[in-house]
């Protein structure tokens, strides 16, 4: 039977369905799936074919089947996602109405970590192992039983509005430690009372519109070993700053990581022997494929700072390193919220995907002219919301401030290089850093 046909079935199975005659839809849809092998009008028969089901076990079996055509089917995805619990349907937004971002303050849920010794304040030691006691220096393992951390179904997280905002209104904090109330501003995620001097660090999560990172990479060193590498860093490219530079500023930075899966279809022509008649003859003929797409943890930045120069630095973590985020990770540490909404990301990502990917496709198939490639079965599967461990400086030079960023996981450095250099006075390259190896 054509595609045609099939085409017609699902149609009037949808009417049926819309109108409230679930008997009369099943029959057109039991028809479709005995008649087509378009696995993208299956997908939707069977996602259908779960909105009339009675029973849980049928409707699972549906969706299944559904997605069994077609992995990236949003809606099946997300009515799976409510039947095992991981989406709750008053959650789901009306994408007709969504509503503007709050522009008022939240009271936002943050958590204080002090030591159970002697009740002085716990900060996270940059060995990526604990929490250590600044007075007592009493200390406790960070860590869960699965150093692995998980993906985020894509699908879900688009279906309410976390996944479509970013912060905008202020997180008002009541410590625990002295009673005071302060202000988190909404590009960062963890702050340090200004009063008893107490770190916290919000859950954004509880604000129900935004999310909580899933992965994080920690801190591996200390500010001074941060000054050695910048040092190093100046001596090796032979220059020397106009005027005090101020230790590097350890924090972290968020950035989305997204797997991407799907094709990229593409077509083009070439010569081809055929037989007409009774001799031979070169013709031009259009040949069409899909080239498969997978990618894993293809990053893409969450805040606009510093953007020229971070997704270079990027670049030279290890994201297979990464662990389960722990709010006690942050303890004493800054941190950054993202302000670049999910949604937007994933937008970025499939665009720069899609690209990258598109000019594979040309050189493989070189073979064909007039090569055209769409991006319609490329699609986001999961996401994370990781947070990197950074250090960064500025240094002044002709009248601007440079910018150098440390990867703080490896301390691969990064920085902007006066194309002039000025060259070293007398005292040698150390003497405009006396101030900063003093601390």
């Amino acid at each position: 039977m054509s595609e045609e046909y099939a085409r017609r079935l699902l149609h009037n199975a949808i009417t049926l369905v819309k109108s409230g005659e679930p008997d009369s839809a099943r029959k057109y849809l039991e028809r479709l799936f005995m008649s087509s092998r378009d696995h993208d009008m299956l997908a939707n028969g069977w996602f259908y074919m779960s909105e009339i089901a009675t029973e849980l076990t049928e409707k699972r079996k549906a969706l299944e089947e559904a997605l069994s055509y077609n992995m990236t089917h949003a809606r099946a995805r997300r009515a799976l996602a409510v039947l095992d619990g991981r989406l709750n349907n008053d959650e789901v937004i009306n994408p007709d109405a969504i509503l503007a971002p709050s522009m008022n303050d939240l009271q936002g849920n943050a958590e204080r970590f002090t030591c159970p010794n002697c009740g002085g304040r716990m900060s996270f030691a940059p060995d990526g192992q604990a929490l250590v006691c600044e007075y007592c220096s009493s200390g406790g393992g960070i860590g869960s039983a699965s150093e692995t951390t998980e993906e985020q179904d894509f699908f879900t997280a688009m279906a309410t509005l976390r996944g479509h905002r970013s912060p905008v209104a202020r997180q008002v904090f009541h410590c625990d430690g002295c009673g005071a109330e302060f202000l988190l501003p909404p590009d960062t995620i963890s702050a340090v009372c200004g009063y008893c001097a107490s770190p916290h660090v919000v859950s954004l999560e509880k604000t129900r519109e935004l999310l909580d990172p899933d992965a994080i990479i920690p801190h591996t060193f200390d500010k001074r070993r941060a000054t050695q590498l910048l040092v190093e860093w100046v001596q090796e490219n032979n220059f020397t700053p106009q005027g005090k530079v101020l230790p590097p500023r350890g924090f972290y930075l968020p950035v989305w990581t997204f797997d991407i899966i799907g094709t990229i279809g593409y077509n083009g022509q070439r010569y081809k022997e055929d037989d007409l008649g009774f001799q031979k003859k070169m013709v031009m003929k259009t040949e069409r494929g899909d080239y498969p797409v997978y990618i894993d943890d293809f990053v893409i930045p969450a805040s606009h700072e510093r953007e020229e120069h971070v997704p270079r630095l990027i670049k030279t973590y290890d994201l297979r390193k990464a662990k389960p985020y722990d709010a006690r990770y942050l303890s004493n540490w800054p941190a950054e919220a993202y302000e670049i909404a999910l949604g937007d990301a994933s937008l970025e990502a499939r665009s720069q995907a899609y690209k990258e990917y598109k000019r594979k496709v040309e050189m493989d198939i070189s073979y064909l002219t007039n090569i055209k490639t769409s991006s319609a079965n490329l699609a986001i599967d999961s996401y994370k919301l990781l947070m990197l461990p950074i250090w960064m400086t500025t240094y002044p030079y002709e009248g601007k401030e440079q910018i150098v960023l440390i990867n703080g996981q490896n301390g691969t450095v990064q920085g902007q290089i006066p194309n002039s250099k000025q060259a070293k006075p007398n005292g040698g390259i150390l003497s405009w850093l006396d101030d900063l190896l003093e601390f």
